[in-house]
C-alpha cells in the first residue's frame, strides 16, 4: 500500500512536471474541467428554467385563473411578476447580466483579458431562468455562454493563468455552453473560434475540442442524446429550388436585420425612461404579457411552434403574425433589460418566416417544390446567420439540432448569402452592434479604436535590410542565410519599392526549379508592386492590407512623390503594440 502511495504521488508529481512544460497539454487538461462545470452548470440551469415554468404557468396561473378572478387575462402579469424578481438580481448584483450576455462575454475577451466576474454566473443562472420560465421571449443560449465562460474565467484566475490562456478557457465555456444546452459539440466548437475568441490557432482549437466534447457527454448523460428538433425527411425536390431558397436567404437577411434593429431600438426607447433601471423589466413583461394574451405562441424560447413550423402545421396568417409577434415581445424583453438570449428567438423567427416564405412558392409552384417544412428549417439558418454574421455556426448548429443531413446544399447557400446581405446593409451583427453604441468595435477578437488610434509610424520599423533589385540570385543566397529576417523588401538606386521576397518564396522557387538560372536576379523573382503603407496609416488599415494578401509585412512609403522606402511594418510588432496599448487602457480605467 506504501509503495503504491509512493508510486502515485511520483506519477502526480510527473504528470504536472509534463504538463507544466506543454502549454497545449495543460489548456486541454484545464479545458476539460471547464468542460465538466459547464456540463453541469447547464443542466443545473435547464432544471431552473423547468421549476420556473412549473411555478409560473403551472401553480401560480393556476392560482390567479381559478383563486382570484377566474379570468385569463391575468396570464399577462406573468412575465411582468418575472421581471420585477428578475430586474433586482441583475441590477444589484451583476449588471452584466442584463440582455443576451454574448456581447460582455466578447468585450471580456477582447478588453480584460478574460476577466468575469465570479457572481456573473449566479446572477445570469437565477435571473434568466426567472425571465424564460415565466413567459419572456428569450433564449437559454445566451445565458449558458456566459455561465460557461465565466466559469472558465474563474478556472484560469484560480490557477493564476496570462490573459492568453484566461481567454483560451472563457472560450472553452463558451464552447461548452453551446454544445450542453444544444446537443451540438461541432457548432459549439465554431461559434467559440469564429465569434468569441476569432481565433482558429492550434493552441486554441485543441482544448476549445475537449472542452465541448465533455459538456456534451455530462448533458446527454442527464438529458437524453436525442436532437432538439425531430423534422421529416426533407430532402431537395427540383434543381429549380436553388433561385427560390436564395429568394429565402435575402428574406431571412431582412428579418435577422429587422430584429437586431428593433431589438436596440426598444432597449434605447427604456433608457430614456426616468425610472429605477429593476423597474423596466415589469413594463417589458407587461408589453409580452400583453402579446402573448393572445399570442401564447411567443412566450418562453418557442420550441414547441418551431416544431410546429417545422412539419408544417401552422396557418399561413399565424406564420406570417408571428414573425412581426416575436420580434415585438423578444424586443420588449431584452430591451427592457432582462435576462436571455437571442439565438432561440432568432431560430424561431427563421422557421416562422421560412414556412410563410415555403407555403407561398408552394402554392406557386407545387410541382417543383418541397412542403412549407423544409424552407422553415433552412429559414431557422438563414435568421441566425443574419443576425450573428456567423454562417459556419448557423449551418453546423442547425444540422446538429436536427440531424438532418439531406438539405445541407440549401443550407449552405442559404446562411452565406444572409450573412452577405445583413453585412452589406450593417458591418455590426447583432453581438458586436451592442458593443459599437459603447465605442467599442471589436473586429477578429481586437478593438479597433485601439488599432485606429495606433499610427503606422508608432511602430515601422526603420531598421530593415532591403536587398537591391539587380541583386543576383547567388547573393540572395549568402543574404538570407546571414540574415535573421525571413522576408526583404526589394529596392531601386532610388530606394523605391520595387516587391518583396520572403524566404518562403526562395523555397518554393529551389523546390520547383532545382537548377536556377544564373542570370537571375532579384527584381525577376520578387513579387512586384506590394500593397503600401504610409506613416499615417492607422494599424486597423494595415492589419486589414495584410489580411488581405495573407501577408507577414508591409513596405512602409513617405507621403510625397517620392514614394520613397522609409521601413517595414511585421504583423507580429502589430500585435504587440495592440497589447502594449490594450494594458495601458485597463490599468487607466
Amino acid at each position: 500500500m506504501i509503495r503504491f502511495m509512493r508510486l502515485s504521488r511520483l506519477a502526480y508529481k510527473r504528470s504536472m512536471r509534463w504538463l507544466a512544460r506543454s502549454e497545449t497539454a495543460l489548456l486541454i487538461v484545464l479545458g476539460s474541467v471547464v468542460g465538466i462545470a459547464t456540463g453541469f452548470a447547464a443542466v443545473g440551469f435547464i432544471w431552473l428554467i423547468q421549476n420556473a415554468k412549473e411555478l409560473f404557468f403551472g401553480k401560480s396561473l393556476f392560482f390567479l385563473n381559478h383563486m382570484v378572478m377566474h379570468g385569463e387575462y391575468w396570464i399577462v402579469i406573468i412575465p411582468a411578476i418575472g421581471g420585477a424578481l428578475a430586474g433586482p438580481i441583475i441590477y444589484k448584483l451583476a449588471k452584466e447580466a442584463k440582455g443576451h450576455g454574448v456581447p460582455e462575454v466578447m468585450e471580456a475577451v477582447a478588453l480584460k483579458g478574460g476577466l468575469i466576474r465570479p457572481r456573473v454566473a449566479l446572477a445570469k443562472s437565477v435571473a434568466s431562468a426567472l425571465c424564460i420560465g415565466s413567459g419572456g421571449s428569450a433564449g437559454r443560449e445566451g445565458p449558458i455562454i456566459q455561465i460557461g465562460s465565466t466559469l472558465g474565467s474563474v478556472i484560469g484566475q484560480l490557477f493564476r493563468m496570462s490573459s492568453s490562456r484566461v481567454t483560451t478557457l472563457v472560450g472553452c465555456g463558451a464552447a461548452a455552453g453551446i454544445s450542453a444546452v444544444f446537443n451540438a459539440p461541432i457548432a459549439g466548437v465554431i461559434f467559440s473560434l469564429e465569434i468569441i475568441l476569432g481565433d482558429f490557432a492550434i493552441k486554441t482549437f485543441s482544448p476549445v475540442i475537449f472542452s465541448s466534447v465533455i459538456a456534451s457527454v455530462v448533458s446527454r448523460a442527464f438529458l437524453g442524446d436525442s436532437p432538439a428538433f425531430a423534422v421529416p425527411a426533407y430532402s431537395l425536390v427540383s434543381v429549380w429550388e436553388i433561385p427560390l431558397y436564395i429568394g429565402l436567404g435575402v428574406v431571412g437577411a431582412f428579418v435577422a436585420l429587422a430584429f437586431t434593429h428593433t431589438l436596440y431600438f426598444a432597449e434605447d426607447r427604456f433608457d430614456s425612461l426616468k425610472i429605477p433601471g429593476h423597474v423596466k423589466p415589469i413594463l417589458g413583461g407587461l408589453a409580452v404579457g400583453a402579446i402573448g394574451l393572445f399570442f401564447p405562441q411567443v412566450f418562453s424560447d418557442g420550441y414547441e411552434t418551431i416544431r410546429n413550423a417545422l412539419h408544417g402545421e401552422l396557418p399561413i396568417f399565424l406564420l406570417g403574425m408571428l414573425i412581426l409577434l416575436k420580434i415585438a415581445a423578444t424586443s420588449f424583453t431584452l430591451g427592457s433589460g432582462n435576462s436571455g438570449g437571442i439565438f432561440a428567438p432568432s431560430l424561431f423567427m427563421g422557421a416562422v418566416a421560412g414556412g410563410l416564405y415555403g407555403e407561398l412558392v408552394h402554392y406557386l409552384f407545387p410541382s417543383v417544390t418541397a412542403s412549407s417544412g423544409a424552407y422553415a428549417l433552412v429559414g431557422m439558418a438563414a435568421v441566425v446567420s443574419g443576425t450573428t454574421h456567423a454562417p459556419i455556426t448557423a449551418l453546423l448548429i442547425i444540422f446538429e439540432m436536427t440531424g438532418d443531413y439531406r438539405i445541407i446544399l440549401p443550407l449552405m447557400i442559404v446562411v452565406v448569402l444572409s450573412t452577405l446581405v445583413a453585412r452589406k446593409v450593417t458591418s455590426e451583427s447583432i453581438y458586436t452592434l451592442k458593443l459599437a453604441r459603447r465605442n467599442i468595435k471589436l473586429r477578429a477578437g481586437r478593438d479597433v479604436n485601439i488599432m485606429e488610434s495606433i499610427k503606422v509610424s508608432e511602430v515601422v520599423e526603420s531598421d530593415y535590410e532591403a536587398i537591391r533589385d539587380i541583386t543576383p540570385l547567388r547573393q540572395i543566397f549568402s543574404i538570407m542565410q546571414s540574415s535573421k529576417s525571413s522576408f526583404f523588401p526589394i529596392v531601386d538606386y532610388k530606394g523605391h519599392i520595387v516587391g518583396t521576397l520572403s524566404f518562403q518564396d526562395m523555397r518554393t522557387m529551389i523546390l520547383d526549379k532545382p537548377e536556377v538560372d544564373a542570370l537571375v536576379i532579384a527584381q525577376d523573382i520578387c513579387h512586384p508592386h506590394p500593397p503600401s503603407l504610409y506613416p499615417d496609416d492607422s494599424l486597423d488599415k494595415a492589419l486589414q492590407k495584410l489580411a488581405l494578401r495573407d501577408l507577414e509585412f508591409l513596405p512602409v512609403v513617405a507621403r510625397d512623390e517620392s514614394q520613397k522606402l522609409i521601413g517595414i511594418l511585421k504583423k507580429s510588432d502589430i500585435i504587440r503594440q495592440y497589447h502594449r496599448k490594450l494594458l495601458d487602457k485597463m490599468s487607466q480605467s
